[in-house]
């Protein structure tokens, strides 16, 4: 009977799998799909726009946000959300360049104190979001102000310049159009992708943004991977951070201002849910595809900045909307 029964289950089981690899693929192909048609609109309406030069401008202007919205994504499938993320990697900016061009410390003894630094800022906005009961928006928006002013302090308001000791990380490889910090960011989205999809560790993030009582009820706690979750996206700021100021040669306090929206964007144009319970880090990295292609695109063609920020807002609100129907369809079904 035993046997039956399993057997019973696991073809019971099958569909469902093979139902969600369907509906995988088929989101994989729809952001494919959106991100070719942007290229060739843009490609029609710029004889620039589909050049070795803007392609290698794209690839690598977008590690630092790809990295972050990485870590956004883990936050927003648990549940909450990370507006401090801009302020944070300002902090990892700010103490690379008082370490290296104050202090004349090396890359290798700088690095691992900048995404220290900013893994303590997300400790902290974990363990007061989780062990506090205060929700994360209120908790990071209190960072993003307690970073920020971290970073002016530390620089004494101050642009950092650094030089060739950082830039190679943000500059394409000889011989190639990617640079080491473009290399790092796929690692980093391969990477998520693995965790989120095929260890205990993203099931149980699944789990607790889908339903954190059921995960309660089940007997795991769930406060130590919540908890997790932020010091992660703590770390890809601080490696963000360093990802910037490798572009920039300088370390800015005033660097990503607004970059938290730009990163939650990218989530949702990717599917992420806002509700929780949802995701996909491959499908948010063709979010930050979208936005950077959007944005040079609009760029090459002479749109204004408030044009360029009404498109893309509509874009963001027109994911959504199709987020809220497709939830909708599928309880209805």
């Amino acid at each position: 009977m035993d046997r039956c029964d399993s057997t019973e289950t696991s073809h019971l089981q099958e569909p469902s799998r093979g139902a969600h690899m369907l509906r995988s693929l088929l989101q994989y192909a729809a952001m494919v799909g959106v991100l070719l048609g942007l290229v060739l609109i843009f490609s029609l309406m710029s004889n620039n726009f589909l050049s070795m030069t803007t392609l290698t401008s794209i690839a690598n202007s977008i590690p630092d946000l790809t990295v972050i919205a990485v870590g956004m994504t883990f936050i927003l499938i648990i549940g909450g959300i990370d507006l401090s993320v801009g302020s944070m990697l300002a902090v990892s900016s700010a103490l690379l360049g008082v370490l290296m061009a104050d202090h004349g410390w090396p890359l290798s003894a700088a690095v691992p104190c900048c995404l220290l630094a900013t893994a303590f800022c997300g400790l902290f906005n974990g363990v007061i979001s989780v062990k506090a009961g205060i929700p994360s928006f209120i908790v990071t928006l209190g960072m993003l102000e307690i970073a920020r002013g971290v970073a002016y302090l530390m620089t004494d308001s101050q642009t950092k310049y650094i030089g060739s000791s950082v830039e190679w990380i943000g500059t394409p490889i000889q011989g190639m159009f990617l640079s080491p910090s473009f290399i790092i960011a796929i690692i980093v989205v391969v990477t998520g992708q693995f965790i989120l999809s095929r260890t205990l560790f993203g099931r149980y993030c699944i789990a607790i943004g889908t339903n954190a009582e059921a995960v309660r009820m089940s007997g795991i706690r769930s406060a130590p991977y919540s908890i997790a979750v932020f010091v992660i996206s703590g770390v890809m700021c601080g490696l963000a951070g360093i990802m910037q100021t490798s572009r920039l040669s300088t370390a800015d306090p005033n660097a990503a201002v607004g970059l938290e929206l730009a990163a939650i964007a990218a989530c949702v144009i990717g599917g992420t849910s806002l509700m929780g319970g949802r995701g996909s880090v491959i499908n948010t990295f063709f979010g930050v595809l979208i936005i950077a292609v959007l944005q040079s695109g609009l760029a090459q063609i002479g749109a204004s900045d408030p044009t360029k920020r009404v498109i893309t807002g509509s874009v963001i609100i027109i994911a959504v909307l199709l987020d809220a129907v497709r939830q909708r369809w599928g309880r209805n079904r």
